[in-house]
């Protein structure tokens, strides 16, 4: 029987100028010699998975609600590609009226013509990576570019026909302070996003940064200006009118991400790109982190999937509670699937880090801040 749940496409696009020293995720440096022939090679790699899975009927007759292009840095590739690419997918699945289109961008790899072929092809929400709107920031973590190119790209964007704009920040920066980072919501509120997402900074194993951390060339996170820097945005992201509906989420009313609210509400996703991570009817499951490995199996018409999971409807009771917690709503109790997990509730409530209502279960503000360990005690 066909899945009612909601389903959206996520398309990986792996290519990035160059990586921050903060990133973990999988992919590479495009401007190389040989970036042209590898991006030839994933367009048509990327064209066979889509057929395959229409082969397949994956995700059978359900009509999109979310197209994602995200990264790595799509814009990376030129807007005419990414246009095409659209265009697989408009082919191969139907799509919602509705459906939000969203293309993730760093601002100094679009120009005024690619925002507007990008608005053209029908993509409806663009999401620049500002990371922060003080120039100081950007050396410690290898973030190019300029604060003048995330006001010029977010001009650009909305002449060019976006009215769904979002900007991501990060928090907790090597010498960033709390002075610096209430400047940086300020100013990036002058902008007049509809969505700005504001992420802790996390150290990743294996990162540039996680190495000059531990060779002290930068100083280490310090968690208590990151929950300062916390509640500092919540008010003045409050007082300018976005509801804060997500742990790291901000909107304004009607604009919440629809995508990232498949994640949090136990909807359907369908990956697609090396790397790309997937949940449909109840399985996971996720393609090969390798390009030449991902173009040689779609070569051979084989999915590049190295990994599965067909989750009992327990673990997918269990899935949906854990991810359900991120929302500032929370989720009723009527998902909390076994009187056991009722137990540990009753014991994180105790604790401070849930707090329920009449029907529903929530985080508080300290179980925000450890939404991990809470999944972990609950499970």
């Amino acid at each position: 029987m066909q899945s009612r749940r909601d389903i959206g496409i996520y398309l990986h696009i792996p290519f990035c100028r160059q990586r921050c020293h903060f990133c973990a995720f999988y992919l590479e440096v495009a401007g190389t010699d040989r970036s042209m022939d590898r991006l030839d090679a994933f367009h048509l790699a990327l064209a066979q998975e889509i057929e395959l899975h229409r082969r397949q009927d994956s995700i059978g007759s359900r009509p999109l609600q979310s197209i994602y292009f995200g990264g790595g840095t799509p814009t990376a590739l030129p807007a005419t590609r990414l246009a095409l690419l659209l265009e697989l997918v408009r082919t191969a699945w139907p799509i919602q009226a509705s459906a939000e289109i969203t293309v993730e961008a760093h601002p100094s790899t679009v120009t005024p013509a690619d925002l507007k072929v990008l608005a053209d092809a029908g993509f409806s929400r663009i999401s620049f990576g500002a990371e922060s709107m003080n120039e100081q920031d950007f050396a410690p973590i290898g973030r190019p570019g300029r604060v003048q190119d995330t006001e010029t790209a977010v001009e650009a964007a909305r002449a060019a026909g976006f009215v769904n704009i979002s900007l991501d920040l990060m928090y907790g920066l090597p010498g960033q302070s709390l002075e610096s980072w209430t400047h940086t919501v300020r100013a990036l509120l002058l902008l007049r996003p509809s969505h700005i997402s504001c992420y802790a900074l996390t150290i990743e194993s294996g990162t540039k940064l996680s190495r000059n951390m531990a060779l002290n060339l930068v100083p280490r996170i310090d968690e208590a200006l990151q929950v300062a820097m916390e509640s500092a945005a919540e008010s003045l992201l409050s007082e300018a009118g976005f509801i804060r509906y997500e742990i790291s989420n901000y909107a304004k009313p009607g604009f919440a991400c629809r995508h990232n609210l498949l994640y949090w509400t136990d909807g359907d996703y369908l990956g697609l790109g090396p790397s790309a991570q997937s949940y449909v009817n109840g399985v996971r499951f996720g393609n090969v982190a390798d390009l030449t490995a991902y173009v040689d199996m779609l070569a051979e018409h084989r999915l590049p999937v190295t990994e599965r999971t067909d989750l009992s409807d327990l673990e997918q009771q269990q899935d949906a509670l854990i991810f359900g917690l991120r929302l500032l709503l929370g989720v009723p109790l009527n998902r909390v699937p076994n009187p056991e997990q009722h137990s540990k509730i009753h014991t994180l409530i105790e604790q401070g880090l849930l707090e329920s209502t009449t029907d529903r279960i929530r985080l508080t503000p300290l179980g925000r801040r450890y939404a991990d360990t809470v999944a972990g005690k609950l499970f």
